[in-house]
Formats: structure tokens, C-alpha cells, sequence
């Protein structure tokens, strides 16, 4: 057998056993204290029960602990029993004062049963229901039969509850509603913290607001910062948002939000949806950003609108909502596709400005320039008009190669998306094979010319008119070598064509090393616009310096004159 004392004499082995044994009988008794009523107006048997004595008229119970006062008590000391009633409170120290019509305690158990009017209150909060169950050994309140909370800020009612008096944890389950001036919270099963307002949300949950509502099916809510995370099937609506995401953080009283995964945005009255993997909204200033496989979504019946960038920014009430698109920028609808490195739209006028190395196809057509906009019908998404500013060019396939158009601006005109005017301002140009009524080819005109006005249908050149002493003619086919049949600056780019919603987010070789060397040139434009305006100042400087120099002198001289 083990030795528990192996260094003690028997005689201290036996004195130490005592002791313990003695710490056992008394922690036992003081589990078990008897109850013991302390005053009474009357105390007498019970005719009923040998073992009871029923108290009446200002009774008042000592309960290890805690006290009961009530107008009749029945108690059992043999099983350590009583029944309350009439008038009951029920105290345990400062913390717990409770009131009910009737009351049974289990002085062995420790535990209380109340019913009938029951209101219970402790530093944080007061609880009524009609009947409640308080396990003092675990300091647990529970009911079965619905209860309201009540604390500084909310009124949360359930059909079951729990309260641990020690923690201040509420837990509440089936028809749940918190209440306070601003919100109404409504689910199946929350966990309540009556000192910090903190709420967690196990089930299908309801938050509403004046003008907001919150669902989720699992998150934490405070009640009192109005601050939410959100974790499962969640969403936020104000009066023309949606807002979902894997994720959702919300503070209502900043009027922001954020949401992570999946993220999906939709605009109601635009009919537009922001997607992407972490998004953010600030309701205030009517804006959102979105990161992460971001997309704009204009949906439109028949060819909805997709744009890509690496981030996207929205601002702007609903009447004057404005996208813009930063880095791998790329554009997909059925009849049109374009690519740039970032983007601006306009969505009540349907302007659209693209930036950085743009290019548009439409058809068979390519069309480049430093910068392109293009008009669309705000409604419809119709293709309305077109600009390409600075080294405009536009390629056309042709069975024998490529028809060419440029200058120094082109000016597109749409009609049910088919590009049908197109005039060429400035040192324009044109390669074009001319066919026959049989489509026979016939030769290559190349001419030039101050400006160019050309007509299409169905992709194909109707008529081209010639402004300003055109300098050019039709050559045999075979009179232009093959490298003479592209202009300078040619550069067909079909492979960076995105076919399909999906390709939007391919990114191309080259496009990381073009971003890198615009940025370079920026920055080297910047510093050198901050040189040449310190350069500025410091001759304003000196000529300033210079000119009060002859002020000076010429005071003087003034001066000596008259003197």
C-alpha cells in the first residue's frame, strides 16, 4: 500500500488524518446548514407532517447566506425543506433581491423555486417572470415560461432563460428580442452580458435599426457600441444597399461597414453589384471600396457591363454614382471589351474615361490612344458616342490584313452598338484594302490627309472623305511590300481580349512592367515639376531681391539730390 506520509511518525500520521477528516465534516455541514427561522409572530407543528412547523406573521428564514421574509413559511427540518408565501423576498447578500407571491427552498441543495409575480433584480439588471428556478450552489437563475431582462440600455424577453449571477451572462433562448431606443434585436438563442451590453448570436437573428437591418445566422452584437461581426449567411441592408459577405463587420453608429469573403454589394436603384473578396462602405459619405478579384457589375437585360481593377471605388448618391477602377483594369460586355490601368464612369451620364495604355475592341475592331472615352446610354448601356485623344489608332481585320486609321484624335459614333461615323482630326491617315462589289480585293489605299471623315456599316467602310489636300492613291497589291502595310505604332493586341466575364481577371505579360514604368515616369514628372517651381521661386526671389536692391539705391540717390 502507497504510504501518503512516509517521513511521519504513526502518531502525526493519525493527527494529520484527524484534521482532514474534521476540514470534511465541517465543509459537509456548511453545504448542509440547517434552515432556521429566526422570527415569527407565530411558530406552531404542522397537524400534517410530524417533521414540519409552520411560521407565520413577519417570518424571517436564515438560508446560509441569504434571507427569506414572507407572511407564512412551512418548514421541514428534517429534510431541510420549506414552502413561502405571501409577500416572499428572497435576499442574498447586497447582490440578489427577489420578490414573488410563493417560494420553495431546498436548504441541501441550495436551490429555489418562485412563482407567481416573480421580479428579481442584482446591480445590472431586473428580471420578472412567472416563475424561476436559482440554483445558489452555481448562483444560476433559469425559467421555462418567458422572462424579461431589463438593464440601463436594453429589454431582452425570451420563453427560456439562464443567468449566472457571477459572470452577468444571460443566455436566452426561443423567441428572443433585445430592445433599446435604436434597435430591435429578434433570434432563437443569444448569449446576453448584462454589464457590457455584449450580445452573441447563435441562430437565424434579426437586427434592426431606423433605417438599417442586419441578418445573420451566427455573430457577436453590442448593444451598446451598436458594433457587429457577423460570420454566417450574413447581411446589410440600408435604403438602396445590400451588403453580403462570409464575414460582415458593422458599426452603426459611424455608419460603417466591412465585409470579408465573397463579398457582394448591390445597388438597388442602379441596378449595379460590387463583388471582390474584402469590400468596404462608409454610408455617410455614400462610397464603397472594393479589393480582391473586385468587379462592377452593371446589369443590364440583354449585355450586362463587367469591370475589373485591382481596387475599386464607388462615391456618389444614387443619382450621380460614379466607379473608378485602379491597376489591371479590364472591361467586358458582349459587344464591347476594352483594357486600361484605371478607369473612370460616370453612371448617370454613362461617360466612361480610360487612362494609361487604353484600348477598346468593338467587332472586328481595335481601337488605342493615350486616352479613350466612351458615351453610353445611361439607360440602356447602348454605345453612344466614342473620343480617342492623343496617337489615335484603329485597326480592322481584313481576310488580307489590317485596315488602319489614325491621327491625332478619332471621334466615334454609335448607332445599336455598331460603330457607323468615325472622323480622324489631325495628321490622319489611312491603310485600307478596297474590294469590289464582289469582294474582290482591288488594291491598298494609303493616304493622308488634314482630317478624315469615314462612314461604316457592318464593319465594313461605306465611304471616307478626304479634308484638306489628300496626299495618296490606291496601289496594286503587289506594290506594297509586307512591311509597308502597317503604320508606325501598329500593335495588335487580340491576346489581352477578354472573351468572357471570367478573363476580366487575367492579368497579361507586360502589364506589371508597363504600371511600374508609368509610375517611374510620374514620379519623375512630379519631382521635376518640384524643381522647376523651386527653380521659379528662387528667381522671384532674387528678381524681388534684386528690384528692392534699386528701390534702395535709387532712394538714395534721391536723397543726396535734395540734400
Amino acid at each position: 500500500m502507497l504510504d501518503l506520509f512516509p517521513e511521519e511518525t504513526p502518531f502525526m500520521k493519525r493527527y494529520i488524518l484527524l484534521l482532514l477528516l474534521c476540514f470534511s465534516v465541517t465543509v459537509f455541514a456548511q453545504k448542509t446548514t440547517k434552515l432556521n427561522v429566526i422570527n415569527a409572530d407565530f411558530t406552531y407543528p404542522d397537524k400534517n407532517n410530524p417533521d414540519a412547523t409552520v411560521s407565520t406573521g413577519n417570518v424571517f428564514v436564515e438560508i446560509n447566506g441569504a434571507t427569506i421574509q414572507c407572511e407564512r413559511v412551512v418548514l421541514n427540518k428534517k429534510t431541510n425543506f420549506l414552502e413561502a408565501m405571501g409577500n416572499v423576498v428572497l435576499n442574498q447578500g447586497d447582490s440578489v433581491h427577489q420578490t414573488s407571491d410563493f417560494a420553495n427552498y431546498d436548504g441541501n441543495k441550495k436551490f429555489a423555486t418562485s412563482w407567481g409575480n416573480v421580479v428579481l433584480k442584482d446591480p445590472t439588471m431586473t428580471l420578472t417572470t412567472d416563475k424561476l428556478n436559482f440554483d445558489r450552489a452555481k448562483q444560476h437563475l433559469f425559467y421555462g415560461n418567458y422572462g424579461t431582462i431589463k438593464d440601463s440600455i436594453n429589454v431582452l424577453n425570451s420563453k427560456q432563460g439562464n443567468y449566472y449571477l457571477d459572470a452577468k451572462r444571460f443566455q436566452a433562448f426561443t423567441n428572443v428580442t433585445v430592445v433599446n431606443p435604436d434597435q430591435t434585436l429578434e433570434t432563437d438563442h443569444l448569449e446576453y452580458f448584462t454589464e457590457t451590453g455584449k450580445a452573441y448570436l447563435y441562430k437565424p437573428s434579426t437586427i434592426t435599426g431606423d433605417d438599417s437591418v442586419v441578418y445573420t445566422e451566427k455573430g457577436f452584437h453590442n448593444t451598446k457600441t451598436k458594433i457587429s461581426h457577423l460570420t454566417k449567411n450574413s447581411w446589410i441592408k440600408y435604403e438602396d444597399r445590400l451588403i453580403e459577405g462570409d464575414s460582415l463587420f458593422y458599426n452603426e453608429a459611424t455608419s460603417f461597414s466591412s465585409a470579408t469573403g465573397n463579398i457582394k454589394i448591390t445597388d438597388t436603384i442602379n441596378n449595379s453589384i460590387l463583388k471582390g473578396g474584402y469590400g468596404e462602405f462608409f454610408r455617410t459619405l455614400d462610397s464603397a471600396f472594393v479589393i480582391q478579384k473586385a468587379q462592377a457589375i452593371s446589369l443590364i437585360e440583354n449585355d450586362s457591363l463587367y469591370i475589373h481593377g485591382d481596387t475599386l471605388l464607388v462615391t456618389g448618391k444614387s443619382d450621380n454614382r460614379i466607379v473608378r477602377a485602379y491597376h489591371h483594369v479590364k472591361i467586358f460586355k458582349e459587344d464591347l471589351q476594352g483594357k486600361c490601368d484605371s478607369l473612370v464612369s460616370v453612371q448617370a451620364s454613362g461617360l466612361t474615361k480610360m487612362f494609361r495604355k487604353p484600348i477598346l475592341w468593338a467587332e472586328e475592331s481595335q481601337l488605342t490612344g493615350d486616352v479613350i472615352h466612351f458615351l453610353s446610354n445611361s439607360e440602356t448601356e447602348q454605345l453612344d458616342s466614342l473620343k480617342i485623344l492623343g496617337n489615335a489608332f484603329m485597326i480592322q481585320i481584313d481576310s488580307a490584313g489590317f485596315n488602319q486609321t489614325k491621327g491625332r484624335k478619332i471621334l466615334g459614333k454609335f448607332k445599336e452598338n455598331d460603330l457607323r461615323i468615325i472622323d480622324v482630326l489631325g495628321n490622319a491617315e489611312t491603310l485600307q484594302y478596297v474590294r469590289n462589289d464582289k469582294q474582290e480585293l482591288i488594291g491598298i489605299d494609303k493616304t493622308r490627309a488634314s482630317n478624315i471623315h469615314i462612314t461604316l456599316e457592318k464593319n465594313n467602310i461605306k465611304t471616307i472623305g478626304y479634308i484638306g489636300k489628300p496626299d495618296g492613291k490606291i496601289y496594286p497589291e503587289e506594290e506594297i511590300h509586307v512591311n509597308d502595310r502597317k503604320f508606325k505604332g501598329f500593335h495588335w493586341r487580340e491576346s489581352e481580349r477578354p472573351t468572357s466575364k471570367e478573363e476580366i481577371f487575367i492579368h497579361d505579360p507586360g502589364d506589371e512592367l508597363m504600371i511600374q514604368k508609368d509610375r517611374i515616369r510620374e514620379r519623375e514628372e512630379k519631382q521635376k515639376a518640384l524643381r522647376d517651381g523651386e527653380k521659379k521661386r528662387k528667381q522671384e526671389l532674387e528678381m524681388k531681391a534684386m528690384i528692392q536692391k534699386q528701390d534702395s539705391l535709387s532712394n538714395l540717390e534721391k536723397n543726396k539730390i535734395k540734400n
